[in-house]
C-alpha cells in the first residue's frame, strides 16, 4: 500500500505493545525450541527467531503465569534482521482473557 506521496503506508497498530523478554516455545515436527518474544501484545509478539524463508505460520506455546500456556498458530507477518513479527491465529476465550489480564498490569 501506498500514501498519497508514494511512500510506503505502515498501518497504524491497534493493541499496544508490553516490551519486555518473554519465554516462547515454537513448536516443531519431533521438538520444541525455546526462544524470546521482544514484546507481545493482544494480537501478537515480536520474535527473536529466523523460521525458514518458506515458512509462512509457526505453531507457539506461550506460558502465562498461574500455570496457564496459550497454544496457537501464527502467520508471520514481517521480516526483521533481529526476528520475525507474528500475529496470533484465533484465541479462544479463555486464552484471550488469560492474555489480557497478564497484559493489563505491564502497559504503558
Amino acid at each position: 500500500m501506498q500514501t498519497p506521496h508514494g511512500g510506503p503506508h505502515i498501518a497504524e497498530r491497534f493493541h499496544p505493545r508490553v516490551v519486555g523478554a518473554f519465554p516462547v516455545k515454537v513448536i516443531l515436527p519431533g521438538r520444541t525450541v525455546m526462544v524470546q518474544a521482544r514484546d507481545l501484545s493482544m494480537a501478537g509478539l515480536f520474535l527473536h527467531a529466523h523460521p525458514g524463508e518458506t515458512q509462512t505460520k509457526l505453531t507457539l506455546s506461550l506460558p502465562l503465569p498461574g500455570e496457564h500456556e496459550i497454544v496457537t498458530t501464527c502467520d508471520i507477518r514481517r521480516r526483521e534482521a533481529d526476528g520475525v513479527a507474528l500475529e496470533f491465529g484465533t484465541l479462544d476465550w479463555d486464552d484471550f482473557i488469560a492474555l489480557a489480564r497478564f497484559l493489563h498490569p505491564r502497559l504503558p
